[in-house]
């Protein structure tokens, strides 16, 4: 399971040409499945995201998480992120989870995070447009195969 986490200032989606679902001050997330994943990760995914400390302090330090501010999160479906580019110039999307168990896994994701903070998505497979304002800008990338490797 792959993770974009963007901080925005705010983000939407519109889908068909209508926003479908808006946050302001919180977190965009890019949200995608490989064919090994399970909910066994969901816990310490969620719990990593609605507690990253990217949110700044009075200090200004990258110090406070949107679990802490009560900010909103936006999550995205994102099959791309599992685009393998180590041949030709054309993504192979083979480790990618088929759509049908992807979208099983992407809704129980987000009700599992939803225990921490509030949830908006867009929609599974739909052509979407996101809009954002990346706040920083501030990306990290979560990958559930590193978030498993024991720290040496």
């Amino acid at each position: 399971m792959r993770i974009v986490i963007q901080r925005v200032k705010h983000a939407s989606v519109t889908i068909d040409g209508n926003v479908y679902n808006k946050i302001g001050q919180g977190l965009l997330l890019l949200v995608g499945f490989n064919d090994e994943d399970s909910e066994a990760i969901f816990p310490k995914m969620a719990d990593k995201v609605a507690g990253i400390r990217i949110f700044e302090d009075e200090q200004g330090k990258m110090n406070l998480s949107a679990l802490e501010l009560g900010l909103e999160v936006l999550s995205i479906s994102q099959f791309t992120l599992y685009g393998d580019m180590r041949k030709g110039k054309r993504p192979s999307f083979d480790h990618a989870m088929k759509a049908e168990k992807a979208k099983e896994l992407y809704e129980r994701f987000n009700e599992v995070l939803s225990t921490y903070l509030p949830v908006k998505t867009g929609i599974f497979q739909a052509d979407m447009k996101v809009e954002l304002l990346n706040d920083g800008p501030v990306t990290i990338i979560l990958d559930s195969d590193e978030l498993m490797k024991k720290v040496k």
